[in-house]
């Protein structure tokens, strides 16, 4: 969900630190190099579609261009954009730098990322949570299975729910959004088989961006009975939230930690770990297997649930209220990394 990740984000941090063109890449220099490199040393250059503030899908993404540089003895570079030019700007910015990989994180760039790769052959890149159109010999992907991670929240609202029904606000009715409502559906039925399930889409407009149109959604959910809701609705995840708060309902969020945003009312989150995906990633590209797309799920920990990381303690999230719910996802994990269980992926073909 990576447009609903940083939108979401923006919102949230309103103090978030934006750079654009050269004052991206002189402030990238001068505050997130990591050093001269030892001989035989690695560049590596990371190029964010929005700047990365306080916004954590983004800070985890700096963190794995930084795992990467330590690991081969390297440097690494972060230019932060704030728009379309900015964007197209740092990416020249990055290529004209000739690092050894360029790490890009998100949709916005897979058209320019194709143009720059049939122009510069010899030029390797990594599109983490997005790929090109068209496959190219220097260009990797790192995509997520977030339908993974949704099934398990399912499952703690399944036996969660006091009303036995639980529901989702998701962006639109496409196959790729559904990841984020109908495996939660399917994740509350396999814990227990009597949940009802449905799902409100935000639509119109501006489906990413509609936090009052989200909110009715939810609303018209919990009107129901519907005490277990999946946000899935980007910036207007706060609408959901807001509106399962007021009624006594709990929501879960997407791709970071959202309890913060509403302590005692965000039960947990499906995390997209942007760090493992960049730090492997570079990992492949520099291993000879370059030009490949890789999927990132609960078995190589790009997907979590931030119930089942470190610091859930603290995290203000209510599933830490619930040891013996952690207990039974973490069983529900382990058969799916074992291979034990597979989760149906709307979007596949």
């Amino acid at each position: 969900m990576h447009r609903r990740s940083r939108r979401t984000l923006q919102l949230a941090a309103a103090t978030t630190l934006l750079v654009t063109g050269l004052t991206a890449c002189n402030a990238a220099a001068k505050n997130d190099a990591s050093g001269t490199a030892k001989s035989g040393g690695k560049s590596f250059t990371l190029v964010t579609p929005d700047g990365v503030g306080q916004n954590e899908f983004l800070k985890l993404a700096v963190d794995g261009v930084k795992a990467a540089a330590e690991a081969h003895d390297g440097t690494q570079k972060v230019y932060q954009s704030t728009d379309t030019s900015s964007q197209q700007q740092n990416v020249q910015a990055a290529v004209d730098a000739e690092p050894d990989v360029i790490v890009l994180v998100g949709f916005e760039f897979a058209d320019v990322v194709a143009q720059q790769a049939k122009a510069h052959p010899e030029q390797q890149f990594l599109i983490v949570d997005a790929c090109t159109t068209k496959t190219y010999r220097n260009v990797s992907c790192a995509v997520f299975r977030e339908h993974e991670g949704v099934y398990l929240a399912g499952a703690e609202a399944g036996l969660l729910s006091r009303s036995g029904k639980v529901g989702a606000v998701d962006v639109l009715d496409t196959p790729q959004f559904r990841r984020y409502s109908d495996p939660f559906a399917a994740g509350a039925k396999e814990v227990a088989a009597k949940t009802s399930a449905s799902t409100r889409f935000v639509g119109g407009q501006s489906p990413f961006d509609d936090s009052a149109r989200a909110k009715e959604q939810a609303n018209s959910l919990l009107a129901k009975g519907y005490d277990q809701i999946m946000a899935a609705a980007a910036a207007g995840n706060y609408g959901v939230f807001e509106a399962a708060k007021a009624k006594g309902a709990y929501a879960y969020g997407v791709d970071v930690n959202q309890c913060v945003a509403a302590p005692g009312t965000v039960v947990d989150n499906v995390i997209k770990r942007t760090d493992v995906a960049v730090r492997k990633g570079i990992d492949q590209v520099l291993g000879g297997k370059a030009g490949t797309t890789v999927s990132y799920g609960l078995k190589e920990g790009g997907i979590s649930l931030t119930g089942l990381e470190d610091g859930v303690a603290t995290s203000k999230c209510v599933i830490a209220q619930h040891k013996d719910v952690l207990k039974k996802v973490t069983a529900l994990r382990d058969r799916i990394v074992a291979g034990e269980l597979k989760v149906d992926d709307p979007a596949a073909e």
